[in-house]
């Protein structure tokens, strides 16, 4: 999915042109060194905030 996400990005800024794949693939790349971090941050968070949310009372 991510790297959908990110073809489509690159195909809107750059089009697909010569040297496409290396561009795409360094910002996918790039991507995830930012998001995966992020992700295992918010993940436990989103859990407990819902968890609070839907407490049955």
């Amino acid at each position: 999915m991510s790297a959908l996400v990110s073809m489509i990005a690159t195909i809107q800024t750059i089009g697909i042109s010569e040297g496409f794949i290396g561009t795409w693939s360094r910002a996918w790349a790039a991507s995830w060194i930012v998001a995966f971090p992020a992700l295992m941050i918010v993940v436990p968070l989103v859990r407990r905030l819902v968890a609070i949310i839907s407490r049955p009372e």
